[in-house]
């Protein structure tokens, strides 16, 4: 066996139990409440080796977040496959993000933060971890093609504008909401993703 391989099979393992008991302790014990200790502790690594593997504990929420991105994108191209109308593709990955935001709501607002990172570095990051805006983008760019988005707008714009959106929404029920339900969530979403393509869509 290449000692090579081994050794990267090893790290992978290794960043993968890092990961999942990270996870599970900010699930538990909250994010904030939870040290970089903490996780090294409970994933039997030592906070240095911790600290190889995720920078900043923010990572590790930079690794869940993007599983979420994975998973609406693969809906979106099976969904688009099976010849399904765009604007149909993205309510669904809408309301699908909005019981993702939901299920978790204590992490939404410091994995949101890292995308609005004083830190240019570690907000470039982010957004390159979370790409909702090309998930939208693959969704509507058949309606570009079909003539039916406005032009004097390019589609990377309009996709950006209502994935920063979707930010904001997210950040304000899940720190601020009085209904803080999926229902309540996925209701505000709706009207909100209404209101953006109205903007959106060729007059």
């Amino acid at each position: 066996m290449d000692s090579t391989s081994q050794r990267e099979r090893q790290k992978e393992r290794r960043r993968a139990r890092i990961y999942t008991v990270a996870i599970e302790l900010f699930k538990s014990g909250g994010f904030q409440a939870t040290t970089a200790t903490d996780i090294a502790k409970a994933s039997n690594v030592s906070r240095g080796t911790f600290f190889n593997y995720y920078p900043y504990k923010e990572a590790v929420l930079l690794d869940y977040g993007a599983e979420i991105m994975e998973r609406l994108r693969d809906h979106a191209e099976a969904r688009l496959a099976q010849n399904a109308p765009s604007l149909t593709v993205l309510q669904e990955v809408w309301d699908q993000l909005a019981q993702e935001t939901a299920q978790e709501r204590d992490l939404i607002p410091p994995l949101a933060y890292e995308l609005l990172n004083p830190d240019p570095e570690r907000a470039r990051t982010a957004y390159q971890a979370l790409p909702l805006s090309k998930v939208i983008e693959l969704i509507l760019r058949p309606m570009q093609q079909g003539g039916q988005l406005r032009a004097d707008l390019s589609l990377q714009r309009m996709c950006n504008l209502i994935a920063d959106t979707y930010l904001m929404v997210a950040l304000r029920w899940s720190a601020y909401g009085a209904e803080p339900t999926v229902q309540s969530l996925q209701d505000d979403m709706r009207r909100t993703l209404s209101f953006l393509l109205e903007g959106v869509l060729r007059r």
